[in-house]
């Protein structure tokens, strides 16, 4: 196979235009195989799985289970040995790499900004190359940078140098979705970073996607990670994948033993973060009072955050709010009170 890094092909007039809006992505019986000896396994071995525009799918497992291979899969970084990518139905082979590339938004750890370049040139980058205006991408620059919380009177001239890195991880968001890409590939993106500022990055992003709507496609490590911002998760080991579900389906019904120990299917805590915080809270009465220095929350948010607010802040109960309008509370008797359905393990035959 060709392999997407080589010299561009020249676009032949009857070659597909690369997607635009949210698209579809679907791996059909898709091996990859590097050159590294015989009888070594794939990388990625014989996956069949569909991912529907606008949902965010996150692919866990093992260091070495295949999952870095299988997004750069999506864009060609990398071609498949046998089967097929299509993106919208179209053969991903069928597209030129670089012609694809600029239609999908890509984000690695730290950001990968282009050192030498100001914050407002990196978001510019993927604009640029499709030649738009420049008003218009100065325009998209400043919204994209209001967008992620970084001032563009204040940031658009500074060096990756001169960022934090929680800063260089909001400007390679922004430099990934500057062109409105139909699809969003993140690999490990806030794996660098420290707890805080990756659990305020993971919010944001959740946020971020829906509002623009995009396919989204995450490599991560960390489950508790995949379960706040999937729709579904996708669990490989050794090239292949175990289960493609929902968290909640994940959590409570590994398809196996390796599944359950790696999701951690039997943690308490791990299966309160699949619990809403309207489905458990105690409605406010018309007369109860809220104090000014009362803890508030707004939806949607999951119970297990609630119960780690408790704990840190000593409060007897924390305010949820649906739109800006207190609607009920959270205390510990209430959170104790919450049903949850009893994991009783994987059959572990199947591991």
């Amino acid at each position: 196979m060709t392999n997407a890094r080589s010299s561009p092909t020249p676009r032949h007039p009857d070659t597909p235009t690369p997607p635009s809006g949210a698209t579809q992505i679907r791996f059909e019986r898709v091996t990859k195989q590097f050159d590294n000896g015989e009888g070594a396994r794939p990388a990625v071995d014989d996956v069949s799985l569909t991912i529907e525009p606008g949902e965010f799918v996150v692919l866990i497992g093992p260091s070495g289970c295949g999952k870095t291979t299988l997004l750069k899969l999506i864009n060609r970084l990398y071609d498949p040995t046998s089967g097929v990518v299509l993106v919208d139905g179209t053969p991903s082979q069928d597209l030129p790499g670089p012609d694809l590339r600029r239609h999908m938004g890509y984000v690695i750890q730290q950001g990968g900004l282009f050192p030498h370049y100001t914050v407002e040139k990196n978001i510019a980058v993927v604009p640029n190359l499709l030649g738009w205006e420049k008003a218009r991408t100065r325009a998209r620059v400043d919204e994209l940078l209001e967008l992620v919380g970084l001032p563009p009177g204040e940031y658009r001239h500074r060096y990756p140098s001169q960022l934090s890195g929680g800063q260089q991880q909001r400007v390679g968001i922004a430099r990934a979705v500057a062109a409105s890409p139909g699809t969003l590939l993140m690999d490990e993106p806030f794996g660098a970073l420290d707890a805080i500022t990756r659990s305020r990055l993971q919010e944001e992003l959740r946020a971020l996607t829906n509002r623009l709507g995009q396919t989204v496609v995450f490599v991560t490590h960390d489950i508790d990670e995949a379960v706040l911002l999937a729709d579904r998760i996708a669990v490989m080991r050794e090239g292949r994948v175990e289960q493609y579900d929902t968290p909640t389906e994940i959590i409570m019904r590994p398809c196996n033993r390796f599944v359950a120990d790696l999701v951690g299917a039997d943690d308490l805590l791990r299966r309160l973060s699949l619990v809403g915080a309207l489905a458990a809270m105690v409605p406010l009465d018309s007369d109860d009072g809220i104090g000014e220095d009362e803890i508030t929350v707004d939806v949607p948010i999951r119970v297990r955050h609630v119960l780690s607010l408790l704990l840190e802040s000593g409060a007897p109960r924390v305010i949820v709010r649906q739109d800006g309008v207190p609607v009920g509370y959270l205390d510990l008797p209430a959170i104790q009170a919450v049903s949850i359905p009893h994991y009783d393990g994987a059959d572990d035959a199947l591991g």
